[in-house]
């Protein structure tokens, strides 16, 4: 394993579990010290006794990303731990479907549109403001295949949310170049999470579905989806800016 983030302070959001949590396992694995972030402590607590079980270091603060007043203290108490901030993962976020857009319940859309895009941007200004003020840094937002890339019916307010994500990450990833922070997305498709299981179904049933919907036969390893916010958080992806990197088995391709 290399040590591509040794020295350096990373901020996970949503990382109480699935994708998030992976990502901030990757991150300590290779030399990050990692504050890990989201609404639920004792989950948050589980992560951090898995980093430091591996040798990592890793604090626990939780936050409600639709809160700008929670982002900016995230961030507040992220440089009075480690003393700085030099990569942020925003991958807070939250799943509702089973309606087509003319039914699609409204607290679902504003949930939806709170947490995966205020969210997102709440997030990322309270981490740029600390950034470009201290020499730059790096952000991954996690999209989503859903979306930006690939649209199914009964799932608006999601896919909506994510392409609003994608926008957002463009959008940021120009204005903030010359502040030397460098803003890129992961877009993984059904990877290893719960968001990825319909409603009553098992991991067993999820992967004889897979073998059938998905050009690749599988899910997505959290490792993989995890692979791939670390390389664009890394010094080996320096010019990759608004980049949207799709990790989903060929679905979108």
């Amino acid at each position: 394993m290399s040590a591509r983030f040794t020295g350096r302070t990373v901020l996970v959001t949503g990382a109480g579990s699935g994708l998030g949590r992976a990502v901030a396992l990757a991150f300590a694995a290779e030399g990050g010290k990692v504050v890990v972030s989201g609404r639920t402590a004792a989950t948050l607590d589980g992560t951090v006794a898995l980093i430091e079980a591996a040798g990592g270091t890793a604090v626990a603060v939780t936050a409600d990303v639709s809160r700008a007043e929670d982002t900016r203290e995230l961030v507040r108490r992220t440089v009075e731990t480690f003393g700085g901030l030099d990569v942020a993962v925003n991958n807070a976020g939250i799943f509702r479907g089973g309606a087509l857009a003319a039914d699609f319940p409204l607290d679902d859309w504003q949930a939806l549109l709170d947490t995966n895009v205020t969210g997102v941007l709440n997030s990322l200004q309270a981490e740029v403001a600390h950034m470009r003020s201290h020499g730059g840094g790096a952000i991954v937002n996690i999209s989503s295949n859903l979306g930006p890339h690939v649209r199914i019916p009964g799932l608006v307010g999601y896919q909506v949310s994510k392409a609003a994500v994608s926008a957002l990450t463009r959008a940021a990833a120009r204005d903030h170049i010359a502040d030397g922070v460098r803003i890129n997305a992961v877009s993984p498709g059904a990877a290893e999470s719960t968001m990825s299981l319909l409603p009553g179904e098992t991991e067993a049933e999820r992967e004889v579905r897979m073998k059938e919907q998905n050009p690749l036969g599988r899910i997505s390893a959290a490792s993989e989806v995890a692979a791939a916010v670390l390389y664009l958080a890394s010094d080996e992806a320096g010019s990759a800016v608004g980049a949207d990197l799709v990790i989903d088995g060929g679905v979108a391709a």
